[in-house]
């Protein structure tokens, strides 16, 4: 199977991945899915535990799950009414005892924490158009996703479909995540869909600030905890919150005008 640099591909992969986290995270944390992020993630367990038995790419298996856990979500609390975090709740823990059970070992660790390694050129492609997806979709949705947040009704009335526009987001979100276990892992890749954004609504005045600077912070934290963690020689994830959440603590230095 062909291959590409590990260099080459993290960094250009790791780079995009971050900017579709930091877009996605703005709205993420707009929309109150701040708890949502870390139980959405675990989803991709037992795919990845099914695609190490099949012997394929774990990261089929995680995105496979991923889109099929945020359609299940989307369905559930439509049909149901149920909120969306008491689903995001429960499709957690059943994916969380499932992938627990069909992985473990080494496999596990690198499932939870993420590790780079050697990208195939599939998956770096896949990772790449995946990110530029996600990055298309928020741009283009933002006027119709910032509508729907302020009121449901006024988006029908202005012709967005809301429905299915809180389908394509989750996807989003689910794709973004997929993307960024191979760098983050299960446990750690919601953290940083949140953190930048959190840090960027801090100082943002306003929506294409927030946006900007959120992707900039996942940007930066990414490399920056990446390059540590090739230089120590441990997996990325830790590292990459680590600096994420220094720059969270260095922000509240700021204080917000009123």
């Amino acid at each position: 199977m062909s291959t590409i640099t590990p260099e080459l591909g993290s960094v250009a992969l790791s780079a995009l991945m971050a900017v579709a986290a930091g877009l996605i995270g703005s709205f993420a944390v707009m929309r109150r899915m701040v708890l949502a992020a870390d139980p959405i993630s675990h989803i991709a367990l037992p795919g990845i535990g099914i695609a190490l038995m099949l012997r394929i790419s774990p990261l089929w298996g995680a995105l496979a799950l991923l889109l099929l856990g945020a359609v299940l979500i989307w369905a559930v609390e439509r049909r149901a009414r149920i909120a969306t975090e008491v689903v995001i709740g429960v499709t957690f823990a059943v994916a969380l005892a499932v992938g627990s059970i069909i992985t473990s070992g080494d496999e596990l660790i690198d499932a939870l924490l993420g590790t780079p390694g050697t990208l195939t050129l599939r998956e770096a492609v896949l990772g790449v158009v995946g990110s530029l997806v996600v990055i298309a979709f928020v741009l283009r949705q933002r006027n119709a996703l910032v509508v729907r947040l302020i009121s449901p009704e006024i988006a029908m009335t202005s012709a967005v479909d809301v429905a299915r526009l809180d389908l394509y987001f989750l996807l989003a979100f689910a794709l973004t995540i997929g993307i960024g276990l191979r760098f983050l892992g299960v446990l750690l890749m919601g953290s940083l869909i949140i953190i930048p954004a959190a840090i960027a609504r801090r100082f943002a005045r306003s929506l294409a600030a927030m946006l900007v600077l959120s992707a900039t912070t996942a940007v930066v934290s990414t490399a920056a905890g990446t390059y540590v963690a090739s230089v120590a020689g441990r997996p990325s994830g830790p590292f990459i919150v680590m600096t994420a959440g220094g720059l969270f603590f260095l922000s509240l230095l700021h204080r917000r005008e009123a």
